[in-house]
């Protein structure tokens, strides 16, 4: 009798812990979670808030962009979309320009024809709103340096970017990171409605 009464003492202690066991692991599994989230925006992605119309038509003023973290970005490539940040330049606010050329390419451009090549070859670029006819005082042909990127906006004629001076070839260092994703549509042209077909891989 003591036995089985010792038991059943044993099964009620039991059960009267397991509440304030749920608990914990449910509080155990918020901060998990939290700090996973916390990780994941610090060191691996993170989300970049378009501003201005530099890069019509491909992505709109208040475009909401997934930015894969450029630590984990092994290398930039041709046709990236990326952000960079130089203090030098737009007060150290971050960009959000397209990867024209890289290490040891060289840039031209015709600005009478308003043609962009790269090692020669004249660039086939659906991407862009207009042909490039703004010059703002980098002198071309360029050799990009060793470990920059040359960077262009795709609405050609409204984009401050590596053309300008201030800003040139870019350090990949500066860069924050490669736009892979457009999560949520700006705001068109003072339309009011977001064009949700937008949404979609930048790749």
């Amino acid at each position: 009798m003591d036995e089985q009464e010792s038991m059943e003492e044993k099964q009620e202690k039991q059960e009267e812990r397991q509440p304030g066991r749920s608990v914990y692991e449910w509080v155990q599994a918020l901060v998990c979670s939290v700090l996973a989230a916390v990780l994941l925006f610090t060191f691996g992605v993170r989300i970049v808030g378009v501003s201005g119309a530099s890069m019509r038509e491909t992505l709109q003023n208040g475009d909401m962009l997934l930015v894969v973290n450029g630590i984990l970005c092994r290398e930039y490539r041709q046709g990236d979309i990326v952000i960079a940040a130089k203090a030098s330049f737009e007060n150290g606010e971050p960009i959000v320009k397209r990867v024209i050329a890289t290490e040891g390419q060289t840039v031209d451009v015709d600005f009478v024809n308003g043609v962009v090549s790269v090692d020669g070859t004249a660039l086939s670029e659906p991407y862009i709103r207009e042909e490039t006819h703004l010059s703002e005082g980098t002198e071309f042909p360029l050799t990009v340096p060793e470990g920059c990127v040359f960077l262009m906006g795709d609405n050609r004629n409204d984009s401050r970017d590596s053309r300008d001076p201030l800003l040139g070839a870019v350090d990949t260092r500066n860069l924050i990171g490669r736009a892979v994703f457009l999560l949520v549509p700006g705001e068109t042209a003072g339309l009011e409605d977001r064009e949700w077909n937008r949404i979609g891989s930048l790749c």
